[in-house]
């Protein structure tokens, strides 16, 4: 993890770890967290282990990483995302629609954006290769231009010995 970016990410992916740690664990208690509540609590407790490995992966600047975070999350958040949008959008049908609802839509939005953010840092840093370049030691190891001006500086220094 070389860029700030990434920093950032993994820090919002733990963040949004932990606030899906405790509506799970409060979902569990038979409480709500804050109006919150999973879809489904399997599926919950099964992605909190799953993502577990993805914050790791991503911190080791692995693409598959972002991947399996993308697959799972938007899969998870992305359903939800439709249906309460639907809900909104069609008013004639008999549910509520109330703050709850749009709370768990700015979740279940924060949901599908973070991994799709995740993702697009990983494809977008050219420094992910198998060989990256550190800016702190190539101008010493793979700086030809340098070699170059020492040797050139050599032949000219012609001192005589006596």
């Amino acid at each position: 993890m070389k860029n700030l970016s990434t920093y950032l990410l993994v820090i919002f992916m733990f963040m949004f770890w932990c606030l899906r740690i405790a509506v799970a664990f409060n979902a569990e208690l038979g409480g709500d967290f804050a109006g919150l509540e999973p879809f489904n609590k399997q599926i919950e407790i099964a992605l909190l282990f799953i993502v577990l490995v993805c914050i790791i992966l991503v911190a080791k600047r692995k693409l598959l990483g972002a991947i399996i975070y993308l697959l799972s999350y938007g899969l998870y958040f992305g359903a939800d995302v439709t249906k309460i949008i639907t809900a909104i959008l069609n008013p004639e049908d008999t549910q509520v629609i109330g703050m709850g609802n749009y709370f768990n839509l700015l979740i279940s939005f924060i949901g599908v954006i973070l991994p799709l953010a995740v993702l697009f840092d990983l494809l977008l840093d050219k420094g992910r290769k198998a060989n990256p370049r550190d800016k702190k030691t190539d101008w010493f190891y793979k700086n030809e231009e340098y070699d170059r001006k020492l040797d050139e500086r050599a032949d000219k220094n012609n001192y005589r010995t006596l």
